[in-house]
This record gives structure tokens, C-alpha cells and sequence, in this order.
């Protein structure tokens, strides 16, 4: 029986002994397409070749591709778990065809893999086509020798496949494996084709048309084929077993959670072990290719899905974090295929671990919410949009777990009326993800690329040069000429300006030509590497074909060049003060500063800034040449070279060694990928400081530095504020901490003799004399408004309170800066008939807050008007009064 890792093997050593080249998976964020959020089928990467928008470098190819389907259109994460076959990660074998061989091709090979490499049992094999296909369906009948009522024609979309309303189309045919007759359901095109008895294991899409508004319109000239096949499902049908899920690396995860959580995935907890191994895939997955979890775009939904296995490991009694110790079973079974998985471990393992702590620490709260907003639902029950919007919102709940939690309870949720509350919630704070940024006129680049080929960048070596203008842009649109005063984009044969990529901000500079001049005001890249420079004619008329001298700003190039290797000696720096799972998450690396964002799950200390900027300005001391070499990609991560996680590299990428290791002789200090332009020697970067550092995301930390002139005029103007601060405090400035320190030790004593003041007055101006109670439905109950009383010293008076009642209730509602503090405290007799919790609530929501959270002798909240305080304590009257 093949394991899973034998299959894709053999699927993919097949192709290429037919010619195919072996294509590694891309990243799940897709590089050019910013219509999807995730890689979601084998073709995505092909895309641009299939559209003609670029010239594919083999004619044949085949991969395993990862994917994933868990939001938008493509979302499949609600059946995950429930089903047989439904995945949020899976791998899609695939062999490709542009412009080479056609249908019988595709059909003979296809037919000699299923059966002669797979062994598969012809007898159990059947196969469809698009109903006019008479060529598809003679084919069949020619290599598999099959009866005619083995080749079902099938009409519609299920067996035409388009990329959409516009673009390249075809008829597809399908191969089905048969389960056997102790399965129900029926063949395609049956009235019982929805069963699980026959399972589609191969789809072969032949593009031989182009639609223009949904209309065929002509023949490609140069028809292609696409082909999916599962790898988990056909792994299902080699190994003998009905379900994906009892596939060998299935069953390997799923037994690492049942050994985690003490449990066996039977009955109802069956559910919840496929949920924790396929999500485990999914998430590992984005991570180790760049996405990290928050609360927008692929961040959302990463933590759905997250979130999603967190919660089942809950429901599994997993009393601590789980997830982050099983990727070592996974990393086990898939990291020969996949490296980046491996790469990245430390990282995954570490981004898990501190979302599933983040996650518990509301789990109880939003459950408590959900409780009791569910508890006059019965079956049938509609939880309201609005409360699922404020699971989401306040408890970090995603949509999907709360729909998972009221499928166990029996009820539905208001999608509609929480999609309500979650736009108007955007409209107030934020703008949604719209996809990945790719220019509006990105078809047009790709044109010229294939007719130009790519710019070739002169810039590592010199400030100057001079180019052919090849082609001209004005408002996204072709054009001939442009003069003075207007806004146009260039591309020259060649190029010292650097276009932005990597992190590095494109050059600026001048161009000039006989009679005219331009300034350039940014460069980006298109179509992979075009270097196109956006510029402001400011005399004259440029025209195709003019011969243009280019000159970039060579002291905002020097600076750059000094952040960007500063940014690979910190990248360094943070690993070896922090830990190995620092991995870069973004840079930004301009003429101003270098800002650079990475792995981490807590603030950097003091003491660690300083031992990262010793060990970052002690190599810059060294003053040694930097290196580069051209090299595979590959060969260079063998050798040590740190690549980005998600970043997709070409056949040949640059390799920039940076100082000697602090610690090892003869070894380099950094190794990196970088296109980048970097100093000639670290000491040219003269000088490195941290200006800031904190938190921009869950699991992420970003650092600002400067480095030469900026760093000394940083630290020239700290100095000035010390030597100021030295003259008002009539000390020396090495003294002015200790006096700072001093101050704010008597601030704080004097902080502490207000508050207590403060809290004898609420008690009755210290006399000693005892609040007298009311009493509500034969409970004690003292209620007050304390002006200037802050949630942190209610407590204190709630508990003297408490005393004196001796059996009963106290409610305190302290205003501060017009806002309001509750706290609510009950008696130890009492907490078995009143619940804290549930009065403070209930005077939160009366003066327009959301929630309070506590125990049941003890619970605190807050709301934003401090002006309905009596109402709040109405409320906890009315409550009282039942």
C-alpha cells in the first residue's frame, strides 16, 4: 500500500520522465493575482500562461501544489471534519500543457498513470466528458477500450471549465473511481450522483476556446491542458479506505492528538480530531508562507481556522495549548516535501502556541455571553447577528465558531444581521482587505514583457547611465510622448534606478535627453522585473525611442544602501538575542531609517536593545568588504542563506554575505537572499541605533533604527534633552535618572495617600460610622456613586463595605473623566442565591457598555457614560427586585 508521500512521488517522477519539468509548489499567497485571497488549484500559478499575459520558460510542467479553500468564494471550512473529503489544506497534483500536446495526450497519460503506475482496476473506473466532445469521447473509447455506456456525457458547468466571464475555456472529462455497490449512491449524471460510491479522482480541463462576455468567441490558437487530481483523495483509493481522513498521514496526526489530549477519535469527539489535524495542515501551512493571524484579510482567516481547532481541543478537555505540539508530527510527514515547512517550525510552532493563550484567556467570557444569550433559543433557535458580531468584535470569536457552537446547541446565527454589524464596525474604523495591490494596467506590462524581456538593472555598481526609452505610460494607458508637466511611467532597456522590492524603496533622481528633462519620483517593478520609473516632465518632450541620461540621488542612496545592510545585520542580531524563531515579517528601508518587522511574542527588553545594537554596531566596526554571489535558490539555502518565508525566487538569486561571526571564526555573520543594493564594506553603515520598537500585530514586533548621520543627530538630541534636564534638576546628567526616579517614587506615594483619602471619604469621611443599607427583596444592599473613584480603588471600598453589610450586596459605580467604573460585591452567604457577575452586567449594559466579567461573589465592567451611573445602579435594583 503507498503512503502518501510514495504517491506524490509518482505522480510527479511519471510526468517528468514525459518530458515535464518538476515545478515546486508557490507560496499560498498568490504573486500575481489579486482577485484570490489564497492559492486555492493547481493552474493558479500557471495563470499568466494559460492567458498569454506571460511566455511560460518550459512547454510542459508538473507539481504538487499546496492549497487552500477557507474563505471567500472557495470556502469549504464549514463541512471540515464533518465529511469524507472536505479539506481547508490540501495538495493538487497536476500536469500542464501550454500549447504542446492536446487531448489524447492528456488521455493516454492519464489512463497509463491510473492504472498501470497506480494499479487501479480498469473494471472500477469510469469516465465523463462534456456532452459534444465527440472527439474526447472517441479518444476514450480508443485508449481505455471502455462501452460506450462507460463514458457518460454530461452537459453544463460541472464539465466546462472557464477562468471567467472572459479568458480561456474548455470542455473537461473526469475520471471516477468506484467504491463498490456497499456504498450508496449512483454514477454521474444519475439521479443519485450525490452519493459517496463514486468519487471523481481526476479532472483533465482542455482549453481550446477564448470567451469575451460569456460568449465563446474563437479557438485558441495554441489549446493547453490543465488537470487536477487530489492528492489525499486518490491516496484514499490507493490505500483502500473510503474517507481522506483515514489516510496514513491522517491517521499519524490524528493519533499525535489523541495522544496529546488523552482521547480516541471516536463518536462525537471523531469530528473534533479531523478538525485539530486538518486545521493543524492549514495553519502551519500559512505561516510558514508569511501570514500571520489578525483580524483582516488572510490574517482573519488564519485565525478562523486557528481558532476553529482551538475550540475543538477545548471540547476534547485539552487543558493547556495543543496545537503548537503536534506541528512536530506534521513537520515529520510532510517537511521533506514541502522544507519551508520545516524552515519555519520554530515560528509555527511558537505563532500557534501563543494564539491558542491568547484565545483562552477569552474563551470563557464569550462563552459565558453566548451561554446566556442562547438560553431561550431552542431548536430551530436564531442566535441574533448582533451578539455573534460582539463575539467576534469583543471575545475574538470568529463567525465559524460561533456557527459550530450553535450547530451543537441545536440553534442557527443571523449571518445576514452580523455581516450588518461587521460593515458598520469597518465604515467606523478601518477599510477591508482589497486584495493584493496589483496595479490596474498590470495585463499591459506583462505585454511588454514578453515583448521587451526584462530591464537590466546597472544599478549595483553605478549611480549613472543611460537608456532607450522601450515603452511609455500616461494614466495607465500606452502612449507615444508626453511633455512637460506631465506625470508618465518609463521603462529603459536598462536602469541604474532601483525599483522597489524586497523592502527597498525605489531610487529617485533626474533623467535628462536633448531639449527636456524629467524628475523621477518613485520606481516599482511589473510583470516580475521590469524597473519602471514614475516621472515628472519638467522641460521638454520625451519620446519613444530617445536615448535618456539617468542619474539617481546618490546621497539617498547611500543611506538606503546603509539602512538596508543595517537591516541584515539586526535580522541577524534579533536571532541571536532573542531566539531562532525571529524570522523577518516585513521591512520598509529607505533614505530615513530602516524599519523591520519580525517573529516575536513579547516586548524586546532594554537590556536586549542594547545587546542587539552592541552586536549589530561591533560587526559595522569590523569594516570588511561585503560579498555576493549568484546562485540557485536552493543550493543557497543548503548553504545556509536565510530566504522569506512566502517569497516566491527565480532560477538565480543573489546571495549577500555581511561581517564575521561574533562567536565562530571563519564563519559569516549574515547570509541572506536579497536583490537589494547594500554598502560596499559594514563600515560604511558607520553607526546603528533603535530609535522605538512595539507590538503591530499578534506574535509581531517591529524596530526602527537609524544609522551614520541620523543615528549621531539622534543621539546628539537625546543628549541636548539629558544636559536640559541636568540644569533644571541642578544635577550632572549621569544623575538625572536617579533624580527622575526619586520624583516618581514620591508621586506614587502621593498617588496612594489620595486614593485612600478618597476611599475614606466614600466610607463616611473616615468616622468610623457604617453606610446604612436598603434592602430589596430581603437583601442588603449598599449602592453608591463615588465621583473620582477609579475601577482599581473601587475594589478596595467595595471590600470595607462588604464587611460592614455582613450579609448582602454592595454596587459601586465610580466616575472618572466621564466615563464609568463598576464594581459589584457580594457576601459569601449571599453567592449562592445573587451573582455578582450578573448585576454588574446588568448596570453596564444600562449605561451603554457591553459587559462586565468577574466571579460570583466578586465582578467589575465599565461603560463609556458616566452621566447614567444612578441608572446603573437602578438596574442592579430592578435586578434584585427580580
Amino acid at each position: 500500500m503507498p503512503s502518501l508521500n510514495e504517491i506524490r512521488s509518482t505522480f510527479l517522477d511519471f510526468f517528468a520522465a514525459d518530458g515535464h519539468t518538476k515545478v515546486h509548489s508557490a507560496p499560498l499567497v498568490p504573486q500575481n493575482d489579486p482577485s484570490l485571497l489564497f492559492v486555492n488549484a493547481g493552474m493558479v500559478p500557471f495563470k499568466d500562461y494559460f492567458t498569454g499575459a506571460s511566455t511560460p520558460p518550459y512547454k510542459r510542467a508538473t507539481s504538487s501544489q499546496k492549497c487552500v479553500r477557507a474563505g471567500g468564494k472557495h470556502n469549504d471550512l464549514d463541512n471540515v471534519g464533518y465529511t469524507a473529503r472536505h479539506h481547508t489544506f490540501f495538495e493538487m497534483l497536476g500536469n500542464f500543457s501550454f500549447g504542446d500536446y492536446f487531448k489524447e495526450h492528456a488521455i493516454d497519460r492519464a489512463w497509463t498513470l491510473v492504472t498501470k503506475e497506480f494499479g487501479l482496476d480498469p473494471k472500477r473506473l469510469m469516465v465523463t466528458v462534456y456532452i459534444d466532445d465527440d472527439e474526447a469521447f472517441d479518444i476514450w473509447k480508443k485508449v481505455a477500450g471502455f462501452s460506450d455506456d462507460k463514458i457518460v456525457r454530461i452537459a453544463g458547468s460541472d464539465n466546462f471549465w472557464a477562468m471567467g466571464d472572459s479568458g480561456p475555456c474548455g470542455p473537461c472529462t473526469e475520471i471516477f473511481y468506484d467504491h463498490g455497490d456497499h456504498i450508496p449512491g449512483g454514477p454521474p449524471g444519475s439521479p443519485d450522483e450525490d452519493g459517496d460510491r463514486f468519487v471523481e479522482v481526476w479532472n483533465n480541463v482542455f482549453m481550446q476556446f477564448e470567451k469575451e462576455n460569456d460568449q465563446i468567441v474563437r479557438k485558441l490558437e495554441r489549446p493547453s491542458i490543465d488537470t487536477g487530481m487530489g492528492l489525499e483523495r486518490i491516496a484514499a483509493v490507493l490505500q483502500g479506505v473510503h474517507s481522506n481522513y483515514e489516510v496514513d498521514l491522517f491517521r499519524r496526526l490524528i493519533a499525535a492528538s489523541e495522544e496529546a489530549t488523552s482521547t480516541t477519535a471516536e463518536g462525537d469527539r471523531k469530528a473534533s480530531h479531523r478538525v485539530i489535524a486538518d486545521h493543524l495542515r492549514s495553519s502551519s501551512f500559512l505561516i510558514a508562507d508569511g501570514v500571520t493571524p489578525s483580524n483582516e484579510g488572510r490574517g482573519y482567516v488564519l485565525r478562523r481556522i486557528m481558532r476553529r481547532a482551538m475550540r475543538h481541543a477545548h471540547l476534547l478537555g485539552a487543558q493547556d495549548p495543543l496545537m503548537h505540539r503536534l506541528v512536530p508530527a506534521l513537520v515529520g510527514e510532510m517537511g521533506d516535501a514541502y522544507p519551508e515547512l520545516a524552515r519555519a517550525q520554530a515560528f509555527i510552532e511558537d505563532t500557534l502556541k501563543q494564539e491558542e493563550i491568547r484565545f483562552r484567556t477569552t474563551l470563557g467570557r464569550g462563552m459565558g455571553l453566548l451561554e446566556e444569550a442562547s438560553r431561550s433559543l431552542g431548536d430551530g433557535g436564531v442566535l441574533s447577528g448582533q451578539t455573534a458580531f460582539t463575539l467576534y468584535d469583543t471575545y475574538g470569536f470568529p463567525l465559524d465558531l460561533t456557527q459550530d457552537e450553535a450547530r451543537r446547541r441545536g440553534f442557527t446565527v443571523d449571518v445576514e444581521g452580523f455581516d450588518v454589524a461587521m460593515t458598520e464596525q469597518r465604515a467606523r474604523s478601518r477599510e477591508h482587505w482589497k486584495g493584493s495591490g496589483q496595479s490596474a494596467n498590470a495585463s499591459e506590462w506583462l505585454a511588454v514583457r514578453d515583448r521587451m524581456g526584462p530591464t537590466v538593472f546597472t544599478g549595483y555598481d553605478s549611480v549613472d547611465g543611460s537608456g532607450e526609452v522601450l515603452a511609455l505610460m500616461k494614466a495607465g494607458e500606452p502612449t507615444d510622448a508626453a511633455e512637460a508637466g506631465d506625470i508618465v511611467e518609463i521603462l529603459f532597456d536598462q536602469t541604474p534606478f532601483y525599483a522597489e522590492s524586497g523592502g527597498q524603496t525605489g531610487d529617485h533622481g533626474t533623467l535628462e535627453w536633448p531639449g527636456g528633462e524629467a524628475e523621477v519620483i518613485d520606481v516599482k517593478k511589473h510583470a516580475g522585473d521590469l524597473h519602471v520609473l514614475s516621472a515628472e516632465i519638467t522641460a521638454g518632450k520625451l519620446e519613444l525611442g530617445a536615448r535618456v541620461a539617468q542619474r539617481v540621488d546618490a546621497d539617498k542612496r547611500q543611506t538606503t544602501r546603509a539602512n538596508h545592510s543595517a537591516a541584515h545585520l539586526l535580522h541577524t542580531a534579533l536571532k541571536n538575542v532573542l531566539g531562532p524563531h525571529v524570522a523577518q515579517k516585513g521591512q520598509l528601508v529607505d533614505a530615513e531609517r530602516a524599519r523591520f518587522d519580525f517573529s516575536h511574542n513579547a516586548p524586546v527588553t532594554d537590556d536586549q536593545i542594547a545587546a542587539i545594537e552592541a552586536e549589530v554596531n561591533a560587526v559595522i566596526r569590523q569594516n570588511v568588504p561585503a560579498e555576493t554571489k549568484l546562485m540557485a535558490p536552493q543550493e543557497a539555502i543548503e548553504a545556509g542563506a536565510i530566504a522569506l518565508f512566502g517569497e516566491k525566487y527565480g532560477d538565480e538569486v543573489r546571495v549577500l554575505t555581511l561581517g564575521r561571526s561574533l562567536t565562530s571564526d571563519n564563519a559569516p555573520y549574515s547570509v541572506e537572499l536579497c536583490g537589494g543594493t547594500h554598502v560596499a564594506r559594514t563600515g560604511d553603515i558607520a553607526l546603528f541605533k533603535v530609535v522605538s520598537e512595539a507590538g503591530v500585530a499578534a506574535g509581531v514586533r517591529r524596530i526602527e533604527g537609524l544609522t551614520g548621520e541620523a543615528a549621531r543627530l539622534y543621539l546628539e538630541g537625546q543628549a541636548k534633552v539629558a544636559r536640559g534636564l541636568a540644569r533644571d534638576f541642578k544635577v550632572q546628567p549621569g544623575d538625572v535618572a536617579g533624580r527622575v526616579e526619586g520624583l516618581q517614587t514620591s508621586v506614587k506615594a502621593l498617588e496612594k495617600q489620595v486614593a485612600e483619602l478618597k476611599k475614606q471619604l466614600a466610607l463616611g469621611g473616615g468616622s468610623g460610622a457604617s453606610a446604612a443599607p436598603e434592602e430589596i427583596s430581603g437583601v442588603k444592599l449598599i449602592a453608591r456613586v463615588l465621583d473620582g473613584v477609579d475601577g482599581k480603588g473601587l475594589r478596595g471600598v467595595a471590600e470595607d463595605f462588604r464587611k460592614q453589610v455582613g450579609s448582602g450586596v454592595v454596587a459601586l459605580i465610580g466616575v472618572t473623566d466621564g466615563r464609568a467604573a463598576v464594581t459589584v460585591a457580594v457576601t459569601s452567604d449571599m453567592a449562592g442565591r445573587v451573582n455578582a457577575a450578573d448585576l454588574a452586567r446588568a448596570a453596564v449594559l444600562a449605561m451603554g457598555g457591553q459587559g462586565a466579567g468577574g466571579k460570583p461573589d466578586f465582578a467589575q465592567g465599565g461603560a463609556p457614560d458616566g452621566s447614567k451611573a444612578e441608572a446603573g445602579l437602578a438596574a442592579v435594583r430592578a435586578a434584585l427586585a427580580g
